[in-house]
């Protein structure tokens, strides 16, 4: 079941997400939390942060999972989502660095990674909360479009429209790696909940394939129309291509 929520602005998309996220930790102590990066739930992470420092939402049970990481980046580079969630979340909030995780990019061998990644997931309850961003070509994580799903943890060569999406983060262009390990679509749909975050026009087109298109490898996004619970937070621009019968009601 999707169901798209349009929303004033990203402060409210993160405000209403953390809700979620908290009403989830007050139940759950030891809940997993799925994670992402790029720039749309860097306002939802200082929520969280803020949450913790004057309210005393607390992490310390907490288990974390994230999406991907860049092939040939090690943790302490800056562009490393490894360095990304240490320093918008992992860093300000009392969680232990042990109970993180993230692939680890600076591998030599990027297939036994993303082996030993699928394992760890298999090993962890199913996340409480699995939280999305989405590409403009319909990419969740970095499973990108191809001409079937890949269930498991796996490496995978990035589309040049997602390197070039992405070189915005990179000094030189050059520099943006061209491949990744990623979650499989299996390990994100085991999540209980799923929050898909959506900020501005360029996400418009890959909103309105998700709510309208049948379940297609070729818009990975797709398959997130067999999951039982997906909620779509959404800022006016992301939403202009949605159909209006779409919005607020489940699909």
């Amino acid at each position: 079941m999707l169901q798209f929520i349009v929303m004033e602005d990203a402060a409210s998309i993160a405000r209403a997400t953390a809700d979620r996220v908290e009403a989830k930790l007050r139940d759950q102590k030891e809940a997993v939390l799925g994670l992402a990066t790029g720039s749309s739930p860097i306002l939802f992470y200082e929520e969280l942060v803020r949450r913790h420092r004057e309210e005393g939402l607390d992490f310390s049970k907490v288990h974390t999972l994230n999406l991907d990481e860049y092939v040939g980046l090690c943790k302490e580079h800056p562009q490393s989502y490894r360095f990304f969630m240490n320093h918008h979340l992992f860093s300000k909030i009392n969680i232990p660095m042990e109970q993180t995780h993230i692939p680890e990019g600076s591998t030599l061998d990027p297939q036994a990674e993303a082996a030993r990644y699928e394992a760890l997931i298999r090993s962890l309850p199913p996340a409480a909360v699995q939280i999305l961003g989405i590409g403009t070509n319909g990419h969740i994580g970095f499973n990108e479009p191809a001409p079937v799903f890949s269930l498991a943890a796996h490496e995978v060569a990035l589309k040049s429209a997602t390197v070039e999406a992405n070189a915005r983060f990179f000094e030189d262009p050059a520099q943006v790696p061209h491949s990744a390990i990623t979650m499989g679509v299996g390990g994100i749909l085991r999540a209980e909940q799923i929050i898909l975050l959506a900020m501005g026009p360029a996400k418009a087109w890959a909103l309105a394939q998700l709510a309208g298109a049948f379940v297609d490898p070729k818009i990975p996004a797709t398959i997130l129309r067999v999951h039982p619970h997906v909620t779509i937070f959404c800022d006016e621009a992301a939403a202009a291509k949605l159909p209006k019968e779409c919005i607020g009601r489940p699909l």
